[in-house]
């Protein structure tokens, strides 16, 4: 793979193996066209080699993307994951990563070390900030992720804690919610505990069930070696040999957070995921994430990963109404985890 002809914004890309084009380009040219898309450049095939036509800003970054993409296929690594996500992925980690004299710096893309294994397929980071957070979750017990909604905070913390059990490095995974109403009242909700409970759960379930056949989770639900219950379930409890997951952690109170978080034991891991612009407190109540990270920004041990609108990885409308919202709000999380 080489630049055969570079001219401001054209540039001509040659690749060596023509075998791994029909993967790189996707179906009807699919992925080039995802490329186009995001970048706003015209990329045009002729045989072994790609056409990139853009400005003197966007040209770059649009190589890089396709090398990248490229590099991954010839290491033999994802051709089953070379789907638009995939594609989106380079592109985001295009845009988001420092330059170099060639062009944007995707080695952290390219780093397939970093994918998570699970039981239906592997999870790989999708921004600089993804891939930041994964490795603050292999090397770090207590993690919180910080963040708008779709940016991957609980996902890859579940793909983290699957990861974990599947490789016997923990015994069980705990995922856990407050059970606050968002802006609504339900009312006295029917049946036992699980079934009053399950309606606030349901996207830990959603999580799982994505990585790992149906029947397997129902087993390990079944076992004990996955449990997901209200934080009120959490007090006067040990969690050894464990990875535990407190999900939307905004909508818990200071003393509750102080009794999730002390509940650590032998040999467990933490996650803390919350968004601080989607508080459903009672008006006035102080947040137990906002309180958590001023008492432990900085503590040995604890790393915070805090994500924008650039890591959303859902609808891309998604991120223009986190942008959207943002800008009529100004929540804008300091250093101090302020408004």
């Amino acid at each position: 793979m080489n630049v055969k002809h570079s001219d401001g914004g054209r540039l001509t890309l040659e690749f060596d193996d023509h075998k791994l084009l029909p993967l790189l380009f996707g179906q009807h040219d699919r992925n080039l066209a995802r490329i186009e898309q995001k970048l706003k450049v015209s990329l045009a095939c002729f045989g072994n080699t790609v056409e990139i036509t853009g400005d003197t800003v966007s040209t770059p970054i649009a190589r890089a993307t396709l090398e990248a993409l490229y590099r991954r296929l010839e290491k033999g690594k994802g051709k089953d994951m070379m789907d638009l996500g995939t594609v989106d992925a380079a592109v985001s980690f295009a845009l988001n990563s420092p330059d170099t004299n060639d062009g944007p710096d995707l080695s952290k893309f390219e780093d397939t070390a970093s994918n998570l294994d699970t039981w239906k397929r592997p999870v790989a980071p999708r921004s600089p900030n993804q891939h930041a957070y994964i490795k603050a979750l292999t090397e770090t017990e207590l993690v919180f992720g910080l963040g708008p909604a779709g940016t991957g905070k609980t996902y890859l913390a579940v793909a983290m804690a699957v990861s974990m059990l599947k490789r016997r490095r923990v015994d069980r995974i705990i995922l856990s919610r407050p059970a606050v109403e968002a802006g609504e009242r339900l009312g006295f909700l029917p049946g036992d505990m699980k079934d009053k409970v399950d309606p606030y759960l349901r996207p830990l379930y959603d999580a799982l069930y994505d990585m790992m056949p149906g029947e397997q989770v129902e087993r390990l639900l079944g076992s004990g070696e996955i449990e997901v219950a209200p934080l009120a379930f959490m007090r006067g409890r040990t969690l050894a040999n464990a990875f535990a997951i407190l999900d939307e952690a905004q909508n818990t109170t200071p003393t509750q957070m102080k009794m999730f978080l002390t509940r650590m034991g032998e040999n467990s891991r933490m996650c803390v995921t919350g968004d601080l612009s989607q508080v459903d407190l009672p008006f006035g109540a102080k947040s137990g994430l906002r309180d958590s990270l001023e008492v432990l920004r900085g503590v040995s041990g604890v790393a915070m990963t805090e994500f924008t609108a650039a890591d959303v990885v859902r609808h891309p409308l998604v991120t223009r109404i986190v942008d959207a919202y943002g800008k009529r709000d100004g929540l804008l999380i300091n250093k101090d985890g302020e408004k």
